[in-house]
């Protein structure tokens, strides 16, 4: 599985985010070990006020453990997996808790470590962690069966469309999915040979480019959003300056926002938002679908638990009155049977257990299958909606081919309606 860790402080923010239930189906704290507390806010606060004792500010070691998409891992491959990641890092013995989420049928886990050794009350110096975490992750999908990632099989044949979270971010925020971003940028950036070809190739996909302020060549999308054209091709700045030249014949963002909206009639934007509207309301079933199956699945795992719990409190009662009291106890613990009822206990007692866990996966199993059906039904829906925007992109692009306006005209024009404004002594 792929593991992405940091160091970090802040115990209240990260508790807050790892219990989130609201952007996740489900999840679930599956152990809290080595701390007074036995809730995750608690324990997180408690590293927390333990490294106060010491000069470390991330006090927390905090790793993601993200299965393949078609893979099911149950909570002992996370446990096990996070023993990996202890023995690596030399956390073995630190307190650690771990969460799973499970969010569109996929299930992922969190697992944080306290850096601080109470014994010698200093942090613990984890040098070069994120190399050897990437051959434990290495290993877990080898060990696993599961076929590995580019950059995992090779140590550096790194996918281009691999996104970072800013680009992520950046594209959300402006209504994009930034796969299909990275996508567009890198097509163009391998189909073109030159300046003017990559712009040709962008337009066709509804991206203009123009002069940045600071970073160069940018590119705007048709609601005069900007995009770093190095980093959605996924090239460097030295790489740039070689194919495309010199960005100053290009105009502006301010020019080229302008442009845009001089060229952007009533009529395109009213086909934008219709298509806009239409995947909203398609989309809108499955939303609710989606909620009403993550509240049943809920119920059913709260249901099971509940009944585990009275299973277990009835079971653990049953193996307690075996054990005799007083002076038959005593005699017992003399002979030796006490000795033998406790074994005889204690083995039944792991077997309910990993019965009850056994029962727990099944359930996980399950229900993951239901979500993975619905997940696929939307996919199909967001695939079809791709081909809309890319259509929609096309389309418009080539009106507004039809419609260019001259940009020393557009320069011109704003000019003029921004003296006209200067001299607007109306109240």
């Amino acid at each position: 599985m792929i593991v992405v860790a940091s160091q970090r402080s802040g115990a209240v923010a990260l508790a807050d985010h790892l219990m989130n239930i609201r952007d996740n189906d489900h999840v679930e704290v599956i152990e809290i070990d080595g701390f007074m507390a036995d809730d995750l806010h608690g324990a997180f606060k408690e590293a927390h006020a333990i490294s106060k004792a010491t000069r470390c500010k991330q006090f927390l070691f905090s790793v993601s453990l993200n299965p393949p998409e078609h893979a099911v891992a149950t909570d002992n491959y996370f446990r096990d997996a996070a023993d990996h990641v202890a023995k690596a890092v030399g956390l073995s013995d630190q307190p650690r808790a771990i969460v799973v989420h499970e969010k569109n049928g996929r299930r992922h886990a969190h697992a944080v470590w306290s850096r601080i050794n109470v014994e010698e009350m200093k942090a613990i110096h984890l040098p070069h962690f994120k190399t050897k975490l990437r051959n434990v992750s290495r290993d877990l999908f080898l060990d696993h069966g599961w076929e590995l990632p580019n950059g995992l099989a090779t140590y550096g044949n790194k996918n281009p469309l691999n996104f970072t979270l800013s680009e992520w971010q950046q594209a959300k925020r402006h209504g994009h999915d930034p796969r299909e971003v990275k996508q567009i940028f890198r097509h163009a950036w391998e189909r073109s040979d030159g300046l003017n070809g990559f712009d040709s190739t962008l337009e066709e996909r509804g991206f203009y480019l123009a002069k940045g302020d600071r970073r160069g060549f940018v590119a705007l999308d048709i609601q005069g959003k900007t995009f770093e054209v190095g980093r959605w091709s996924g090239v460097k700045a030295k790489e740039v300056k070689a194919k495309l030249g010199s960005p100053s014949a290009l105009p502006s963002v301010a020019d080229m926002q302008i442009n845009l909206r001089s060229r952007m009639t009533e009529q395109v934007k009213g086909y934008i938002d219709q298509i806009k509207s239409r995947h909203t309301d398609e989309m809108h079933p499955l939303i609710e679908a989606r909620a009403a199956m993550v509240t049943a699945q809920r119920a059913e795992r709260q249901s099971l638990k509940d009944k585990q719990d009275k299973r277990w409190a009835k079971e653990t009662k049953t193996r307690s009155d075996r054990l005799n009291k007083g002076l038959r106890g005593l005699f017992d613990r003399l002979t030796g049977k006490s000795r033998k009822v406790q074994n005889q206990n204690e083995r039944e007692a792991m077997a309910c257990a990993k019965r009850d866990q056994d029962q727990r996966d099944d359930l996980i199993l399950a229900q993951m299958k239901d979500r993975r059906g619905l997940l696929k039904d939307a996919r199909s829906v967001l695939s079809r909606q791709k081909e809309d925007r890319k259509l929609l992109a096309k389309n418009i692009s080539a009106y507004l081919r039809r419609t260019r306006p001259d940009v020393e005209q557009t320069k011109t024009a704003a000019r003029e309606r921004k003296r006209s404004r200067s001299w607007d002594l109306s109240p």
